[in-house]
């Protein structure tokens, strides 16, 4: 499986490549954008220590599905700079995962890893464990949430039927036909439950994280971190003419 792959539904193809001009949507008719209220409320801190983030990886995740959430987590600081979440890797193994030809160690297997706060959920391989494991632990997670084609992984652990969610715009017509029990919003850069939430593609991971932030930690650290990384939270691309 290649890098295309993971993006269009770990293995599922979108009807068609993008147009030069507009995203591949039913009818090759442009996408509606959705308005859709988010759902997600203020979180509470844990009583002991910081929040927990785990990101899960696996065969064929995407680099910046991982490392933008990461990055977001782990620009958040306190006023003397100590880091306001733990974050972590997780996977079936601890066998080195190619991330696009980066090689990661997981910190942690599914067996051993603590309790996370946050699940990140990047483009990958819907590998059997991955989904299992992720159903299992969101029954104690405050978010779950999956960035790009990582939609297809939550999505087949149940966690979204009858919920609203986004994935990366040339699956939006796959992700729906394979999951009628979902309602896909086109168009936002993230979707927002209660406790589940899923972002479009790639970089928008960046922004569902800093969301999550805003929710633990409020506004201003969350700016905070977009700031460190010198990245502008904006709405997303409706067409090629729009980047």
């Amino acid at each position: 499986m290649n890098r295309k792959d993971a993006l269009l539904g770990t293995g599922i193809v979108a009807a068609a490549a993008l147009s030069a001009g507009a995203p591949a949507s039913a009818g090759n008719q442009e996408p509606v954008v959705a308005s859709v209220p988010n759902h997600g409320k203020p979180l509470s801190l844990p009583k002991h220590g910081l929040p927990r983030i785990a990101v899960l990886i696996g065969p064929d995740t995407v680099a910046i599905d991982m490392i933008g959430p990461w990055e977001s987590f782990n620009n958040a600081f306190a006023a003397d700079f100590a880091s306001l979440f733990m974050a972590y890797t997780v996977a079936e193994t601890l066998q080195p995962v190619s991330v696009e030809g980066l090689w990661v160690t997981p910190h942690y297997t599914f067996e051993n890893v603590p309790q996370p706060h946050v699940v990140v959920i990047p483009a990958q391989r819907n590998l059997p464990a991955s989904i299992d494991w992720v159903k299992h632990v969101s029954a104690h997670t405050d978010v779950v949430m999956s960035v790009c084609t990582g939609a297809f992984l939550l999505a087949k652990t149940g966690l979204l039927d009858g919920l609203n969610a986004t994935t990366h715009h040339s699956a939006y017509d796959a992700f729906e036909k394979q999951f009628p029990k979902i309602k896909l919003i086109r168009g936002p850069r993230y979707v927002e439950n209660e406790d589940i939430s899923s972002a479009g593609g790639e970089s928008s991971g960046i922004d569902l994280a800093l969301r999550v932030v805003e929710r633990y930690y409020g506004e201003q650290k969350a700016a905070e971190s977009a700031y460190n990384m010198e990245h502008v939270r904006r709405s997303r691309p409706q067409s090629i003419h729009d980047v």
